[in-house]
């Protein structure tokens, strides 16, 4: 019998072996979900509510042991999880507060008696999550799509099943009905089977532009909505007349955090001109007060890589770009999967560092001369998740932000989700939006009712 193994990222210690799911379970699950659902849709705004303001306390009560299941399962350190924890409860009350507001009939002007729009749930939703951020990542997804009164299966990324199962447990413990929320411990080919049933009706996607190409076409296969968030190439732009000192500190904070495996981190450091100089210097200074180490230990800043083949494919990326105008201004050196905060000096288009999303703890610098070249070579990606300029000049900020191809755009401030705000990309890095009024409404039925006389 197949398999998944949680494997400890810092020392490599398995901590954890899980059985995949067999036919019988699956369809039990499924069935489960569609009977649940049958309910669940019937429910008021305030029942919902309820869960997931339960929800929310257990994610506060409990922050740090599912930090520490974070810490072992993918490497991320211990404030991080923290950290996590606590936003994916403030998302849980975001939704409990707003989703009745967001979800309320739309009346319509019209020559019928009455006319309006009402917002109903689909039905069940897959959501297909990746190891980074393992549960904002389901949480960011779960909470709205519950609130619209839809039910949940999650297939988690295998490395983290732990922190899957323990999500599911959350919802259970917080008194969600039998089914609302289920784990599927499966692979990547029974991933079909599951979209193909007519118990699921939509597909939620975080992860590589591979994986979103795949699944999106089994959405479109089987006609079912499908919202995707994947890969990113941001760019950080810093101005000539930038706070050089704030910008290289959040410069490093972005890259940096997570061990630099995060979507919308800033992986293209974009100077302009005199700017360059000061702003090497401290984003260097900004690294080497960075602490790596194990993630399970106070005071630690970075973990290690959560698998050996994402190091291994970063160091390759980082030797390529070596082999051409690049050069190492700081770290550099990897054991295992930690691999040493580095930065990289005379990047150039063409280097696979500038060229191909980086994820880990990899920052590059390309110095351009003015304004033009710096947001022409901004826009020249494949990507377009989050971007962020660093000016003192709102003339420059408004241009910049109105012109860059990305769906987010932050002025002198770190690109970050935020359950106010929608978020999600364009281009390759995915369509559909998560969180915000625009994310609760992906996966239901915007219905037209119109009452003559």
């Amino acid at each position: 019998m197949k398999i998944f193994k949680s494997i400890n990222p810092f020392d490599q210690e398995v901590i954890a072996e899980y059985p995949l799911d067999n036919n019988i379970k699956l369809d039990n699950a499924l069935q489960k979900a569609r009977a649940v659902f049958s309910k669940w849709k019937t429910t008021t705004f305030n029942e919902r509510a309820n869960l997931l303001n339960a929800v929310a306390k257990n994610l506060r009560d409990h922050k740090s042991e599912y930090a520490k299941i974070m810490a072992l399962e993918m490497g991320k350190v211990l404030t991080e999880g923290i950290a996590e924890a606590e936003k994916c409860a403030t998302t849980c009350n975001y939704y409990a507060e707003h989703g009745a507001q967001f979800l309320k009939d739309e009346p319509i002007l019209s020559k019928a008696k009455r006319s309006f729009i009402a917002f109903q749930p689909l039905g069940t939703i897959l959501a297909i999550m990746p190891w980074n951020f393992p549960f904002w990542q389901v949480f960011r997804f779960a909470a709205p799509t519950i609130m619209a009164g839809n039910t949940v299966l999650l297939k988690h990324a295998p490395n983290v099943t732990g922190c899957a199962l323990a999500i599911e447990k959350i919802f259970k413990e917080s008194g969600a009905p039998d089914g609302l929320f289920q784990t599927l411990i499966i692979d990547v080919d029974v991933v079909e089977k599951i979209i193909a049933s007519d118990v699921v009706q939509g597909v939620t996607l975080t992860g590589s532009e591979r994986a979103g190409s795949s699944v999106a076409s089994l959405a479109g296969k089987y006609i079912k909505k499908s919202v995707m968030e994947l890969g990113g190439s941001d760019p950080l732009i810093v101005l000539e007349d930038a706070d050089i000192e704030k910008a290289a500190k959040v410069a490093v904070q972005s890259r940096m955090q997570n061990s630099g495996q995060s979507c919308i981190a800033a992986k293209r450091f974009i100077v302009v001109g005199k700017a360059k100089d000061d702003f090497i210097h401290q984003v260097i200074l900004n690294i080497k007060k960075l602490k790596q180490g194990n993630p399970l230990l106070e005071g630690i800043t970075t973990g290690p890589m959560a698998r050996l083949d994402l190091a291994d494919k970063l160091e390759q990326q980082m030797q390529s770009s070596l082999q051409g105008s690049a050069s190492i201004a700081i770290g550099g050196k990897r054991e295992g999967c930690n691999f040493q905060p580095t930065l990289l000096l005379n990047v150039n288009e063409g280097t696979p560092v500038l060229d191909e999303e980086t994820f880990g703890p990899l920052a590059s610098i390309v110095a351009v001369k003015n304004d033009e070249e710096a947001i022409a070579l901004a826009n020249n990606t494949n990507y377009g998740l989050g971007s962020s300029v660093w000016t003192r000049d709102m003339d420059k900020a408004d241009f910049f932000a109105k012109n860059l191809n990305a769906g987010g755009v932050f002025i002198n401030g770190l690109v970050r989700s935020d359950p106010r705000f929608p978020f999600g990309g364009i281009h390759k890095s995915g369509y559909g939006r998560e969180l915000s009024e625009y994310g609760i409404k992906e996966f239901i039925n915007i219905k037209t009712i119109v009452i003559d006389e």
